[in-house]
């Protein structure tokens, strides 16, 4: 289980950018001392993006005798390829989607939106039900200050945002873009993702994802709204808005599911291809389209 690795720093607009500009360059860029000064970011910083660009899933740590490095995911090369400056909601969603089924690396974010079900709570709430799940989880002590800090670093990642024009963009946060979360007077609220046709990408990003994990092709409809790392827990969605993209997947034209409504078992049949596969024909179809990726 990891936290309180990101040194307190929420992941900023363009860091991603600038981190897979330079790893592509030198795979062991993260690992030189003078990587900071390369970057243009304090050390912490740069520790900080270390720890994101694994915690996304768009990088992993390899080693090769003494030599450390990292090596990009299908995922990672899919958004250096296409919107490596989180333009994209779509592209957003698919961070968040990383952060919180990385259950080992990014413990808090797992924990939060696929766990903790309260959606209206104030930060010392939500950081006492996270210590009580971590002291039934873990064998090892877990400092009080290290939860705290990744509470304060989750709720900035989700509600830091603002126009791209305001001169104080260097601490936007691309995940703000989706919505997710709301504090207002010092109450946090969770919100569902306002999701469309366009964002068709995601969703079944998300449900292939499902399927491939657990070597499945069919998922019930009550799982999809319920279960860990599908699309109620993950994207605080109601039953309703899920049937609705759902339906809308039924369509599509290469890569279709099949959607059986029952009396008693309404389930979603996936389509033969991967997550990644999928996400880069939607992305051309959208493209093509001039539709918003």
């Amino acid at each position: 289980m990891g936290y309180s690795q990101h040194q307190s720093f929420y992941l900023r607009d363009r860091w991603l950018s600038k981190a897979l500009k330079n790893i592509e360059l030198n795979n062991s860029f993260f690992f030189e001392k003078d990587a900071f000064e390369k970057v243009g970011l304090g050390k912490n910083m740069v520790q900080s993006l270390k720890y994101w660009i694994v915690a996304t899933k768009l990088y992993e740590e390899e080693k090769e005798g003494n030599i450390k490095y990292h090596q990009i995911t299908r995922l990672g090369n899919y958004i250096n390829e296409k919107d490596r400056a989180i333009k994209y909601t779509n592209t957003a969603g698919l961070l968040h989607h990383s952060l919180a089924t990385n259950e080992d690396v990014s413990t808090t974010w797992y924990w939060f939106f696929n766990v903790y079900s309260e959606t209206v709570f104030t930060r010392e709430e939500v950081l006492n039900e996270l210590t009580k799940w971590v002291q039934t989880r873990e064998t090892r002590v877990v400092a009080d200050k290290s939860l705290k800090r990744d509470i304060d670093c989750l709720i900035k990642l989700y509600t830091t945002g603002g126009s791209s024009a305001d001169p104080e963009e260097v601490i936007l946060s691309p995940l703000y873009k989706l919505q997710l979360m709301e504090e207002k007077n010092g109450v946090i609220y969770k919100k569902e993702a306002k999701f469309n046709e366009d964002n068709l990408l995601l969703i079944g990003y998300t449900l292939l994802k499902y399927g491939e994990l657990k070597k499945t092709s069919t998922i019930s409809l009550d799982d999809i709204v319920h279960k860990d790392s599908l699309l109620g827990k993950l994207f605080n969605m109601k039953r309703s808005s899920i049937v609705t993209l759902i339906s809308v997947w039924t369509e599509h034209e290469k890569y279709p599911a099949y959607f059986t409504r029952t009396n008693n078992l309404d389930t979603l049949r996936l389509p033969e291809v991967s997550a990644e596969d999928f996400i880069q024909y939607e992305h051309q179809r959208k493209a093509e389209k001039a539709y918003d990726i």
